[in-house]
């Protein structure tokens, strides 16, 4: 549905009619504030995700190889 829907030339042409209704001088502050505004969403997807499945901590449970070696003493 969608197949080659962002190609170059595409691009081009948004841009340009992006330039002509917005100007020059307007167009480097919405870049920005897109820009922005992507960022904050990443970050806070990226929230979501820590806050919804932790990283797993370390097992403790473990014993020590010196702890292993006195048992093993012949």
């Amino acid at each position: 549905m969608f197949e080659g829907l962002f190609q170059p030339l595409h691009l081009l042409v948004i841009a340009g009619i992006a330039l002509l209704i917005f100007g020059p001088r307007k167009l480097p502050e919405l870049g920005k504030g897109l820009g922005e505004s992507i960022r904050g969403f990443k970050s806070a997807m990226a929230a979501k995700d820590e806050t919804l499945s932790p990283k797993p901590q370390p097992n403790d449970e473990r014993p020590n190889m010196n702890e292993q070696r006195r048992g093993t003493m012949y």
